[in-house]
C-alpha cells in the first residue's frame, strides 16, 4: 500500500456520489476515510481502492453525533494530515406539509444541516492551526429554492448553505477553502431511477435522455477541480447540471 502525505474524509460515503469521491481522491494519492451508516456496506469500495494500490478505510458513522464525528476525523488526521473534509449527507425526502411530522422534519434537519455543522467545526479545529485545508459541502437545488413537498429538505439545505457561506467568510483568511457544490439535477442512482420508473413507468428508463441525469463520477471530478484551485481564485459556490437540465 502506498504512503500517503494527506487524507480526505468523506462523510456520507454512499454507493454513488460518496463512493465516486472516494475513488477519485484515492486515485490522486490521498488516504481515504469513508464513513456512513451501516459501515459494513463500505467493504467492497474499500477493497476495490486498496486492490488498486490506494489507501482506504471505512467505518460506521452517525454524522449527527458530535463525538462520533470528532473521533472519525481524528482517525483520519492521525493516519495522515487531514487536508479535505467532504460532507455529503443526503436526506432527500418529499412530504406534503400537512403530512410532515415533527420526527421527519427534525431528522432531515439533523442529517442535512446539523451533520454539516459538526463536520465543518471539527474539520476546522484540525485545519486552522496549520492554515491549510478544504471543507466542502454537497448542496442541492433545494438549497436555492423550495419546492412542493420539500419543506423539510429545503429548510435543511438552505441552512447548510448559510453555514457554508459563513464558514467560508470566516475561514478563508485562515487559508481554509470552504465551498458549497449545488447539484442541480437528478444523479444517476438506483433511487432516482426507481422514482422515474414509478412516476413515468418502467419503459421510461429505456429511453432516458442522455442529458437528464448526472454521473456520480462527474460530481467527484467537480470536487477535485475545486480542491485544485489556486488560493487567489477560490470558488465558494458552484452549480453543476447536465446539459439537458431545465433550469
Amino acid at each position: 500500500m502506498q504512503q500517503n502525505s494527506a487524507s480526505v474524509a468523506v462523510i456520507g460515503a454512499g454507493d454513488y456520489i460518496g463512493a465516486a469521491i472516494a475513488r477519485k481522491f484515492a486515485s490522486e494519492g490521498f488516504a481515504v476515510f469513508a464513513g456512513r451508516r451501516n459501515g459494513e456496506k463500505l467493504a467492497p469500495l474499500i477493497a476495490e481502492i486498496n486492490a488498486a494500490g490506494g489507501s482506504a478505510f471505512g467505518r460506521t458513522l452517525d454524522a449527527r453525533i458530535s463525538d462520533d464525528v470528532t473521533a472519525f476525523l481524528k482517525e483520519a488526521e492521525n493516519f495522515a494530515p487531514l487536508e479535505i473534509c467532504i460532507c455529503n449527507i443526503g436526506a432527500n425526502v418529499n412530504f406534503p406539509i400537512l403530512e410532515t411530522t415533527d420526527r421527519v422534519f427534525r431528522k432531515v434537519w439533523e442529517m442535512a444541516c446539523w451533520s454539516g455543522f459538526l463536520a465543518g467545526r471539527e474539520a476546522a479545529r484540525i485545519m486552522v492551526p496549520r492554515e491549510k485545508g478544504a471543507i466542502f459541502f454537497t448542496g442541492a437545488t433545494a438549497g436555492l429554492r423550495g419546492g412542493v413537498g420539500y419543506a423539510a429538505f429545503a429548510s435543511a439545505k438552505f441552512a447548510v448553505r448559510g453555514l457554508a457561506q459563513a464558514m467560508a467568510r470566516e475561514l478563508g483568511p485562515k487559508r481554509i477553502h470552504v465551498a458549497h457544490l449545488v447539484i442541480d439535477a437528478g444523479v444517476d442512482t438506483e433511487f432516482v431511477r426507481a422514482r422515474i420508473a414509478a412516476r413515468e413507468g418502467p419503459a421510461a428508463l429505456d429511453h432516458l435522455d442522455p442529458g437528464r441525469l448526472m454521473n456520480p463520477k462527474s460530481v467527484a471530478d467537480a470536487y477535485w477541480a475545486l480542491y485544485r484551485q489556486s488560493p487567489d481564485a477560490w470558488t465558494f459556490e458552484q452549480e453543476i447540471r447536465p446539459f439537458g437540465e431545465k433550469w
